[in-house]
């Protein structure tokens, strides 16, 4: 009981502040964030995994600072700017990005060489590198991509509503009626009632913001695609949630970090939408569900 009071008092402060950053602020700060969100990110995946390498942290953490940051300025909004100071920022970055992750990769190849044994990578660390320091950040930026959008401010709240109703009706109605273990060896908290819940609330909140935009903004809305928009964000949420999860059963942790009270560190707060948010992108592109008159 008081894990949930947490949970509810501490997401009744944040999340007002980051719909703020999503709805009101222009998408740099969002760039911003979504920067340390990755940094955090990466360094919670390295420590959960154990990569205690300094020099790979660095190398890791710079990547994931910089790759949200490339994509915003690689933006077709901010790319259009074709200002000398913003095309030399621009290829300074991208370059600065390259770098880094080159630096990491002949640094992955040295350590199978390195004589001391503290200093060399195993083969599966390689990979958990690489998604710490590019994949998940990327894939988190899919929010940027959708805030930079026309009616962007609007686009990018999709995934949001998605994640935080599918990840909210899966907890509290497992907790209220979970009876059946739905992943027992995975995440032992998971019940069938829950994911069921999960999927529905995520549903209804993705339709039922379709129907507030079609009444309060000058954009059309296709109710029936968006209702996969909800069905396919809260099975794919539900899956972030779960992969993560093995993640954290393999490393012998609970949570990832202790940064936000009651919901443990960013990747665990975080983890659905690291899913979510790339796939809300591709359903906006390939299943237009939102039209702008």
């Amino acid at each position: 009981m008081v894990v949930i009071k947490t949970r509810i008092i501490v997401s009744a402060v944040l999340l007002p502040i980051f719909f703020a950053v999503l709805f009101i602020f222009p998408p740099y700060i969002l760039t911003l964030l979504i920067s340390v969100i990755s940094a955090i990110a990466a360094y919670e995946l390295l420590c959960a995994t154990k990569i205690e390498i300094k020099r790979v942290h660095v190398y890791t953490i710079t990547a994931a600072v910089l790759t949200p940051i490339a994509v915003y300025l690689s933006s077709p909004a901010v790319f259009a700017d074709k200002t000398y100071a913003n095309t030399v920022l621009i290829t300074l970055l991208i370059s600065i990005f390259f770098i880094f992750i080159c630096l990491l990769i002949i640094d992955f190849v040295l350590s199978f060489t390195g004589k001391k044994e503290k200093k060399r990578l195993k083969l599966l660390q390689i990979p958990i590198s690489l998604a710490a320091g590019m994949l998940i950040p990327c894939m988190l930026t899919s929010l940027i991509s959708l805030k930079t959008m026309p009616y962007g401010h609007l686009f990018v709240l999709l995934p949001i509503i998605s994640a935080f109703l599918t990840d909210s009706g899966a907890y509290f109605i497992g907790v209220a009626f979970g009876k059946r273990k739905a992943f027992p060896t995975i995440s032992p908290n998971k019940t069938v009632e829950g994911c069921i819940g999960g999927i529905i609330t995520g549903t209804l909140g993705i339709v039922i913001y379709g129907m507030i935009l079609e009444n309060t903004t000058p954009l059309n809305v296709v109710i029936p695609a968006l209702m996969i928009y909800g069905i396919i964000g809260s099975v794919i949420t539900e899956f972030g949630d779960l992969a993560f999860s093995y993640i954290k059963r393999k490393c012998g942790i609970k949570d990832y970090g202790q940064l936000i009270p009651g919901h443990g560190g960013a990747l665990d707060r975080f983890d659905s939408m690291t899913f979510t948010a790339p796939a809300m992108y591709l359903l906006v592109m390939i299943l237009p569900a939102i039209f702008i008159n």
